[in-house]
């Protein structure tokens, strides 16, 4: 299988990310894999689509890291016709891309699929879940109660009805600009919306308490909750201090996550949308009974749920890769 992955920019990933260890994975399974970013397309006069690729040089990485490492310094580079791969990974995140690099892959993607290539998540899918108006499209039960404006004046009346809320950009990533907002902060209110809204419209949600103890991310493949040798792909995130945000990069810490029943039935509820709008890896961000966020463009983590269930939950991916391969 020959198989292209589209990042955001090859010089700033970070070595841990699931990207490459998917790379790591194809590459022992035999495969080829090419690396891209959003700005190295190019269709052609002919019809054709060219990426600027590169290529680490065969060996058998033994990590992520030593894959990377490699990819930046060793890796062979130039064009190679981006209609004669198998299968094209979109792993890159719009929410921290230029302007102009957000669609790219995307449009690319979809030109490419009408090719005949399979292109993972689904670019048409993918495009309509651009920001957090995608959890919208989902039963009510499964997600807290959100208003998403720009008005001042409802998000004030929001926190009045709702008592404590969250407030958040719509196209935020990575628990940046999250604010929480309780009755005893209403003075400062006006400050908080202001700040967010900066970057376009603001997501007033309801607060979960559940979420005072950190998340459950929880992969989902093709729709179903990712299991391997009887292990499912997920790690809990715990907050710290009084940091609304239990993402690591704002001091959460790691913790093995035990997937009850609640998390399951959620899994069950959203999967078949998921599996209908071509989201083939997805992760969902759980507190409580509730859904937080449904990550479709770059979900990561599986080498933090590797490290707890000790299997190699990207074996899985590859392998489901290779199914597609021959439908």
């Amino acid at each position: 299988m020959k198989l292209g992955i589209a990042v955001n920019v090859v010089g700033t990933e970070e070595s841990g990310q699931t990207t490459y260890r998917l790379a790591v994975s194809a590459l022992r399974r035999g495969h080829q894999v090419w690396v891209m970013t959003a700005g190295s397309f190019a269709l052609e006069s002919d019809g054709r689509v060219f990426a600027h690729a590169r290529a680490a040089p065969p060996a058998s990485y033994d990590s992520a890291e030593s894959y990377l490492t490699a990819l930046r310094s060793q890796a062979k580079s130039g064009w190679i016709e981006a209609d004669a791969l198998d299968l094209v990974l979109l792993r890159s995140n719009p929410a921290v891309q230029t302007p102009w690099a957000q669609h790219a892959p995307l449009h690319f993607g979809r030109i490419l699929a009408n090719r005949g290539v399979v292109v993972l998540n689904d670019p048409n899918g993918l495009a309509n879940a651009m920001n957090k108006l995608y959890l919208e499209e989902f039963p009510q039960a499964v997600r807290p109660r959100t208003l998403i404006t720009r008005n001042r004046d409802r998000i004030r009346e929001f926190a009045d009805e709702q008592g404590t809320i969250v407030v958040k950009p719509l196209q935020g990533y990575g628990g940046r600009g999250v604010f929480i907002v309780r009755p005893k902060d209403r003075a400062n209110v006006a400050e908080i919306i202001r700040a967010v809204s900066r970057d376009g419209y603001v997501v007033a949600q309801e607060y979960l308490p559940a979420a005072a103890d950190g998340d459950t991310r929880l992969f989902m493949l093709e729709g179903r909750p990712l299991e391997y040798e009887g292990h499912l792909a997920a790690f809990r995130r715990i907050r710290t201090g009084d940091d609304l945000r239990s993402n690591l990069h704002a001091g959460g810490r790691l913790r093995r996550a035990e997937v009850d029943e609640t998390m399951l039935r959620l899994a069950e509820t959203v999967g078949p949308k998921l599996a209908e709008d071509g989201m083939f890896l997805a992760g969902l961000d759980i507190a409580g009974e509730k859904l937080m966020e449904i990550n479709v463009f770059s979900p990561g983590g599986l080498g933090s749920a590797q490290l707890f269930e000790k299997v190699d939950f990207s074996e899985a991916v590859v392998s489901a890769l290779e199914r597609r391969m021959l439908e």
